[in-house]
Order: C-alpha cells, then structure tokens, then sequence
C-alpha cells in the first residue's frame, strides 16, 4: 500500500507533511539518506517555505527526519525510536490523570505473553545475553543501580527474544515511562536473591522450549516485584502518570 489513508481532513501543513512521509515511504529511503534541501523540496512542490518547514517540523517530532542547518546539512531521513512512542504515550496517560499503577498493571499484563514467545522462538544467543545479565547481578559487588539495569536488560531480551515487534514495542514504552520511577529503588540481600532465582527459573523455561512454565515464571516473578514496587512507592502509585521525553534524534 503506497499511501497513508486519514479518517479526517487535514490543514495544507499536515497535508504537507503527509505527502513527504509518502515519498520517503515509497522510496525506500534508509537512516542516513538524504532527503534533499529546503530548495529542492520547494522547487518540487507548490507550497511556502513556511508550510514546508512546518510539515518537516511535524516529521522531525516524529522521529523520521532531522534538520541539519548550515553547510554540509541538510534534511536528513532517520528511524523512528520508541521513545517517541512512550512520550506520546506519557502525554496522553497524564492529561487523562491515568495512575501510575495503570502502566505498571499493563507491565504485567503484557510480560507473560512475551515470555512465552520467547521460549518458543528466541534464539541461543538470545538466551545467553538474558544469561549475561544474571551473572551481573551475582557479582558480589553488585550494586542496586546495577541490579536495576542489568533487571531491565534481561526483561528488554526478552521482548527482543519474542521476535515479536509490536509487543516489543509496547514492552519498551512502558518500560521508559516506568524507568524515571523505579531507577533510586533499593534492593535488599533477600529481593536480590529472589530476582536472581526468577530469572534462573525464566531462563532455563526458555531453554527447554516450555512456555507454560516460562509464563508461570514470570507471572511468579511479576507477582514480587509488583509487592516491591507497592511497598516502595507507596501513595505514589495513585498520582497522574509522569510525562517522559524523548531524546535527541540520531541516526542508526
């Protein structure tokens, strides 16, 4: 399908930035390419230089394109990020007061169903980067900031493991717009202990090619730490979602 299709009537700008979205689309442009300059978009379409900046502006919100000024620069075509994703997202949870507690009930809504994907189609090398983090963690000067990143590591490989984009992307926007939360959290011997047994249990499930028990596991898994995270939060947990932001644009 070579064009994008609205429900509703669009202004010149977003008609604009539409019909650049379709020219990128179609032809094929890869991060890095050239989309050419503000001159030639001009001579090529019946629109003002103003129009056209803003339909370029919309896209660079967007995450497809990024504007480098002066010699050398240029409209440059770039990959969406998730982040772009979660600061929509964000946006929209907090302006309908939605309680942080909502995205993490989603968090363990939608982990079990990765997980099982994962054991029925991750790869061996992405069991040994879900292993990796775990040897991390039972280092014996592990601190929590490390349990804390090599934690959303683990459960990033397997969204990635599940093979499964969309899921994926879901897994990775609720784990931003959580992250600001849960980054100072403090782990005791005991919740360490516990965490590092979990994965073991989620990890060896994936391996033998059992998603029941892998789901079981982490449905186990989920169940803890969702205590962890009450009994550190507290009334927290009932206050709007926090607004996250994306970051820079780059090119991969």
């Amino acid at each position: 399908m070579n064009e994008i299709f609205s429900p509703v009537s669009l202004n010149k700008t977003e008609q604009v930035a539409r019909m650049l979205l379709s020219r990128i689309i179609n032809s094929d442009l890869r991060p890095g390419s050239s989309f050419g300059t503000e001159a030639e978009l001009l001579a090529q379409m019946n629109v003002s230089r103003p129009t056209l900046r803003e339909g370029l502006r919309i896209l660079e919100s967007q995450g497809v394109l990024t504007l480098r000024p002066g010699p050398g620069g240029g409209i440059i075509v770039t990959r969406p990020k998730v982040d772009v994703i979660a600061h929509a997202m964000s946006v929209y949870l907090r302006l309908n007061n939605v309680p942080f507690a909502e995205v993490l009930k989603a968090r363990i809504a939608i982990e079990p169903a990765l997980v099982r994907d994962a054991a029925s189609n991750g790869t061996e090398a992405h069991f040994s980067e879900m292993e990796q983090t775990i040897l991390a963690m039972e280092s014996t000067d592990c601190s929590d900031q490390t349990i804390y990143n090599e934690n959303r590591k683990f459960h990033s490989a397997i969204a990635k493991a599940s093979l499964n984009p969309v899921l994926e992307a879901f897994w990775l926007t609720i784990s931003i717009m959580a992250s600001g939360e849960t980054a100072n959290i403090r782990y005791s011997r005991r919740n360490r202990s516990h965490i590092i047994q979990a994965h073991r249990r989620i990890l060896e499930a994936c391996r033998q090619r059992d998603p029941d028990a892998a789901q079981r596991a982490m449905s186990d898994h989920l169940g803890e730490l969702d205590d962890l995270l009450r009994a550190r939060f507290g009334a927290r947990l009932a206050e709007p979602t926090r607004i996250t932001y994306k970051a820079a644009n780059s090119i991969e």
